[in-house]
């Protein structure tokens, strides 16, 4: 199965094109395009994603790409050929809010072979709903003009299954899950594939859009995870604590929620109480901050695999690319050899279009696809 897919929730426009293979518990999948554009630079002077913007980003970037991927793929030929009337009626009707989209995909479809995708997987929710409906529309356009299938995935079960593109292990159930992003924190626990239940979420920030307010306080750069790190890992090199002390919100609660504006807020007070804001007091609160955050995580990840004894644990998002999560995540696993830990790389950590496609692979296994091509972007979409 070859599966084109579509990411544009947030501030990257991603298009990939993967071939898959195999049972639902032994996929492959082997990477034939892929094309991916970050909007980061141009947010930065807001310190934060702009939504009008980024959807502006998205209808100039995503012809771009979509071209570039299927280049890479080998599947970009050119060839006069005509498209029918109700397929050109069809590709208006659905972008005729975006029609710059639409007389873009009418010339290719006259001038471009129709390329052998088998599926095309879009990201539908959560997210930003200007840019979401971007990537929704272009994908049930290109549905129509080349009469294949669309089916919608959820942003955060693409981060839930992304683990699984460079293999070889499948997820042993049950599986918990921690999804952390700009967005998201949230705790998952799944009994079987495709199967999701919210165990616990941030009442008020996620962390990543902690760490990116936080950075705001501290004059550094968004997106702000990279940058804390930085500092951080300068007074983690040197020392183990720092004289600054802030708090862990809900650490000690009963149940599996989380809150950081607390968190953040503490930050802000002690910024105020220094007279001088010198590189070394940034180091010594962002190295606080980030091991406030990663007890909070940790800790709430433990006593949840006390309680429900999965066998795999899933941490993913774009937070998970911090380097000491990533390592205080592999320590906390190595107390449980009985579970299988689960994140994935790098490249594969941030807003991605690979995981929408493994998401509409393992789906098309479960006989879980859902081929709309009448799909409603929602800023607001639940895992379920």
């Amino acid at each position: 199965m070859v599966i084109l897919s579509i990411e544009t929730s947030c501030d990257e426009t991603a298009v990939s094109i993967v071939e898959a293979k195999g049972s639902q518990k032994k996929p492959s999948f082997k990477l034939l395009g892929n094309a991916l554009f970050s909007q980061a630079k141009l947010h930065a002077k807001y310190g934060g994603v702009y939504p009008n913007l980024a959807k502006r980003e998205h209808i100039k970037n995503i012809p771009l790409l979509f071209k570039v991927a299927l280049q890479e793929a080998g599947l970009y030929k050119k060839r006069t050929s005509k498209i029918s009337k109700n397929s050109e009626v069809g590709v208006r009707k659905i972008l005729v809010r975006e029609p710059e989209l639409a007389d873009f995909l009418i010339k290719f479809g006259k001038s471009v072979k129709k390329a052998k995708i088998d599926l095309i997987a879009v990201t539908n929710g959560p997210g930003l709903e200007p840019a979401l409906w971007v990537g929704v529309n272009f994908a049930r356009a290109l549905g129509v003009l080349w009469n294949v299938s669309v089916t919608p995935i959820n942003h955060m079960e693409g981060h839930f299954v992304s683990v699984l593109f460079n293999g070889p292990k499948f997820f042993r159930f049950p599986a918990l899950a921690l999804l952390i992003s700009g967005g998201h924190t949230e705790l998952v626990l799944s009994k079987k594939i495709l199967q999701y239940k919210i165990i616990g979420e941030t009442r008020d920030d996620a962390v990543g859009e902690a760490y990116d307010k936080v950075a705001r306080m501290l004059s550094l750069p968004y997106p702000g995870g990279p940058h804390i790190a930085k500092l951080a890992e300068k007074i983690r090199k040197t020392k183990k604590v720092s004289k600054y002390s802030l708090p862990r919100p809900m650490l000690n609660t009963a149940n599996y929620d989380f809150s950081f504006s607390g968190l953040k807020t503490a930050v802000l007070y002690t910024l105020k109480k220094e007279k001088n804001t010198t590189k070394r007091v940034k180091e010594e609160i962002a190295f606080e901050f980030e091991n406030a955050v990663t007890e909070t995580l940790i800790k709430k990840t433990k006593k949840a695999i006390e309680e429900f004894k999965p066998k795999s644990l899933v941490v993913s998002g774009g937070v998970i690319s911090n380097v000491h999560l990533r390592k205080s995540f592999e320590k906390l696993a190595n107390s449980y050899p009985e579970i299988s830990l689960f994140i994935p790389e790098k490249n594969l950590s941030t807003d991605n279009s690979v995981m929408i496609a493994v998401a509409g692979f393992i789906r098309s296994k479960s006989n879980k696809i859902r081929k709309n091509n009448n799909i409603r972007a929602s800023g607001t979409l639940s895992l379920s």
